[in-house]
């Protein structure tokens, strides 16, 4: 259920990033197509943050050290291309327009997750 929870949250905060920031933008036919395109980003969105960052953090912690932790910025920005990468390559009607989108994109998507993540806390199943 959480797994839901974690998917419905990015999408929704996907669609806000569509919404906010110039550069990314979803070109669904109709509604239904949209949000469906926003749960497949969504899903490679949290795989590549999954998979990838874990990797990127150790092999730069010299440069995360040296800045302080603001070279995650530029992380989550690349992370975001890449997921925009993969979706074009499925042939998903989703792009960011350039580094400065996916930066901006990333942050709206960090904030806005954290955000509805707060309201609608992820149900703990009992141990």
């Amino acid at each position: 259920m959480g797994f839901l929870v974690r998917l419905a949250t990015t999408a929704i905060a996907l669609w806000i990033t569509t919404l906010i920031v110039p550069g990314v933008e979803v070109t669904g036919r109709n509604a239904a197509d949209t949000a469906l395109t926003l749960v497949v980003v969504a899903l490679i969105f949290g795989v590549v943050n999954a998979v990838l960052k874990p990797i990127i953090k150790v092999l730069g912690c010299v440069f995360y050290l040296l800045t302080f932790g603001l070279f995650a910025f530029v992380v989550n920005a690349l992370l975001f291309l890449f997921t925009n990468w993969i979706a074009q390559g499925l042939q998903l009607p989703f792009h960011v327009e350039g580094f400065g989108a996916a930066f901006w994109g990333a942050i709206v998507v960090a904030v806005v997750s954290w955000l509805i993540s707060t309201v609608v806390p992820e149900r703990r199943e009992g141990r």
